[in-house]
């Protein structure tokens, strides 16, 4: 049994990719699975300013600790302006300051989504990038475009029959390499 945790990038309150990674989380059986909210870590703006006067929080210890303890992450990523939001990036920049190979040995499933037509395409794209920096391995990526049309939070499911099927292969294929 492999530990996989799962969170969104975002810091709304009504994150469509907290959904989305509660979503998925829901569809793996046979592994112990935790599904968090980033924003239960507070973290500042960094600065090195803050880092030097302050040093490294309590919250981003525990945080960085929680992803120590697992084999395998799902991170969704929202966008903002054809971007990665800046509170994922200074989650990102707070933890590679803590250890800057935080993800070394870490499987991870990408996702995205938003109500446009690219569902979030540039911050998936350039998450896929950055995270092997830090020691992360990307084995697949999923992105889900035009939310609200897709995705039925009635049901709690992607509603789309394409999407549905493209994403239980690539979460099938996710466990199948987090196995090995």
């Amino acid at each position: 049994m492999k530990k996989i945790l799962f969170f969104a990038g975002s810091n709304s309150s009504k994150s469509i990719n907290h959904k989305l990674v509660g979503f998925a989380s829901s569809q793996i059986a046979g592994h112990d699975v935790e599904l968090i909210k980033l924003t239960d870590y507070e973290l500042p703006l960094f600065g090195e300013d803050i880092e030097r006067e302050k040093g490294y929080s309590v919250d981003l210890k525990m945080l960085y600790n929680k992803i120590k303890e697992v084999d395998a992450l799902v991170i969704s990523v929202n966008e903002h302006n054809g971007m990665v939001s800046a509170y994922f990036k200074n989650t990102m920049d707070w933890l590679s300051r803590l250890d800057r190979n935080f993800l070394e040995g870490k499987k991870v499933l990408l996702m995205s989504t938003s109500n446009g037509k690219r569902g979030a395409a540039s911050a998936l794209e350039y998450t896929k990038n950055v995270l092997p920096r830090f020691g992360a391995t990307v084995v697949e990526s999923f992105s889900i475009p035009s939310y609200s049309e897709n995705f039925s939070e009635e049901i709690n499911s992607i509603s789309n029959e394409v999407l549905l099927l493209g994403f239980t292969d690539v979460l099938q294929n996710f466990v199948h390499q987090i196995e090995q």
